[in-house]
C-alpha cells in the first residue's frame, strides 16, 4: 500500500501542474492515455489499461489485462493545436494565428484488488481544455477607432482547463458481469484575460460491462453534469461578472469483439454529449454531440501490440448566419446568465474565443511488453482541419464576417507497471 501512496504523492504534483490544452470532442479530450487514444478513443467495453478503465467505464476495472493483479499507469500527451481566425468588418480584413504552443498533459491511473470480487481504482488527468491566444495580433485591438474606441472583438484570449480526480470502485459478482462507480472531482480554471478563476465541481460516473462469451464484451456508462462557478472572470466595460460552466452529462455504449483471443481486438464506441443543456454551453448555443470511435489492436507476437483508430464527433458550435448586431435604437443585446452583452461581441466570443470544431481524427500506436511487469506504449493522433464561419452586422451596423479554423496533432506516450 505504501507503493500506492508514494506513486500518487509524487505524480499527483505533476498532474496539478498540467497546462491547458485544446480538446477534440467539443472541449473534452476524446480519450486519456496512449492506448485508448491510439484506438480512436474506445474503451467503454474493453479498456486495455487502468487509466482507460477509470476514464471510460469504471466497471471495466474487473475486466482487463491487469486483472486479477494490480496495475499503475503513467501517460503523457504532447498536444499541438493550430488555430487561426479571420475577422472582416466593413470590408477590412484582420487575420491572425493563435500563439502556437505545445501543451504537456500528464495522466496517472491505478487499479488494485480489494477482495476477489471488489476492485479499487484511482486516476488523475487533464480531461478538458480549450483556449486561444491572439494577444498582440491584428485582431487584438482594445480600442478600434471605427467602433468609437471599443474593442474589435471579444474572446481574443481564452483559457479553460479541467483536471479531474476519479476514485472508483467496481464489483464483479460473476465472470460475465461487473458494475462500477466513480466520483469525479473537478478542479477547473477559466481565464478570459481578467485573471484566472479556480473552483471545484463534483459529479459521478456509473458503468456496467456484460460478457456473454469470451469473444464479446458490451459496456455502458453514464456521467452526471458537473457545474463550476467561476468568479469575477468576464470583463464587460470594466465590470467583472461570474460565469458558470458545466461539464455536460454523457451516455456511452461500447461493443468489443475479440475473434482471436489475446491477439486481435476490435471495439466500437458511441457517446452522446449533452452540451445543449449544460450551463454556459447552452448560453452560447452549443448543440448536442454524437461521437463515434472505432479501434483495433493486433498482437503479431505476445510482447508487441499494434493499434489503429478513427474518431468522429459532429461540431457542437452552431453557426448564426445573418446575426443582427445593430437595432434602430442602438446595439442589439444578448443576455448570458443575467449579463448583457452586445450581440456582435457575443458572436465573436463564440466563434473566435471557443472554436471547439474538430470532427474527424485518425490515430495509431504501438506497445511493447519489456517484461511481465513493465510495458511501454506510444501513439499519434491527428484531427483534420475544420473551419466555422458566420456573417452578420456589428453594433454600428457594418457588415461583419467571423471565421475560425482548427487542426490538431498529438503525441502520446506512457508506461505500465504491474505489481
Amino acid at each position: 500500500m505504501r507503493k500506492v501512496f508514494l506513486i500518487f504523492a509524487i505524480l499527483g504534483l505533476l498532474a496539478f501542474a498540467a497546462p491547458p490544452a485544446m480538446a477534440t470532442n467539443g472541449d473534452n479530450l476524446m480519450a486519456i492515455g496512449p492506448i485508448s487514444r491510439a484506438m480512436g478513443g474506445v474503451g467503454i467495453a474493453a479498456p486495455q489499461d487502468a487509466i482507460s478503465a477509470v476514464f471510460s467505464n469504471p466497471a471495466a476495472m474487473c475486466f482487463g489485462p491487469y486483472c486479477p493483479g494490480s496495475q499503475f499507469d503513467f501517460a503523457g500527451t504532447l498536444f499541438m493545436p493550430k488555430v487561426d481566425a479571420k475577422v472582416t468588418v466593413g470590408g477590412t480584413e484582420f487575420s491572425a494565428g493563435s500563439d502556437k504552443k505545445t501543451y504537456a498533459i500528464p495522466a496517472i491511473g491505478l487499479s488494485v484488488p480489494i477482495t476477489p470480487v471488489w476492485r479499487f481504482g484511482l486516476a488523475a488527468y487533464g480531461v478538458s481544455g480549450l483556449g486561444v491566444d491572439y494577444r498582440g495580433s491584428s485582431i487584438d485591438q482594445p480600442s478600434y477607432a471605427p467602433f468609437g474606441g471599443n474593442p474589435l472583438i471579444a474572446g481574443e484570449y481564452t483559457q479553460l482547463q479541467i483536471l479531474k480526480f476519479a476514485p472508483s470502485v467496481a464489483f464483479q459478482p460473476n465472470d460475465k458481469f461487473s458494475v462500477g462507480l466513480a466520483v469525479h472531482i473537478d478542479y477547473a480554471n477559466l481565464d478570459l484575460r481578467s485573471g484566472s478563476s479556480f473552483n471545484y465541481g463534483v459529479g459521478v460516473q456509473a458503468g456496467a460491462i456484460y460478457k456473454p462469451t469470451d469473444m464479446l464484451s458490451i459496456g455502458a456508462t453514464y456521467i452526471s453534469p458537473q457545474e463550476v462557478d467561476h468568479k469575477d472572470v468576464l470583463n464587460l466595460g470594466g465590470t467583472l461578472y461570474n460565469l458558470k460552466l458545466e461539464a455536460p452529462q454523457q451516455v456511452g455504449l461500447g461493443i468489443a469483439v475479440e475473434p482471436v483471443k489475446n491477439t486481435f481486438l476490435i471495439e466500437v464506441d458511441g457517446r452522446w454529449i449533452n452540451w445543449a443543456n449544460a450551463t454556459g454551453y447552452d448560453d452560447f448555443d452549443w448543440k448536442d454531440q454524437w461521437v463515434l470511435g472505432i479501434g483495433a489492436q493486433y498482437k503479431p507476437i505476445k510482447q508487441l501490440a499494434l493499434r489503429v483508430g478513427y474518431n468522429y464527433g459532429n461540431n457542437p458550435v452552431r453557426e448564426h448566419n445573418n446575426f443582427v448586431g445593430a437595432l434602430p435604437g442602438g446595439p442589439n443585446i444578448t443576455t448570458v446568465q443575467g449579463i448583457q452583452m452586445p450581440t456582435y461581441y457575443y458572436e465573436t466570443f463564440r466563434i473566435i474565443g471557443f472554436p471547439a470544431i474538430a470532427k474527424q481524427h485518425i490515430s495509431f500506436g504501438a506497445g511493447y511488453e519489456i517484461s511481465k511487469s513493465f510495458a511501454l506504449n506510444a501513439g499519434y493522433t491527428h484531427a483534420f482541419k475544420e473551419t466555422i464561419s458566420e456573417s452578420g452586422t456589428t453594433f454600428t451596423g457594418q457588415p461583419a464576417t467571423l471565421q475560425s479554423s482548427l487542426s490538431e496533432d498529438s503525441l502520446e506516450f506512457g508506461f505500465t507497471w504491474r505489481f
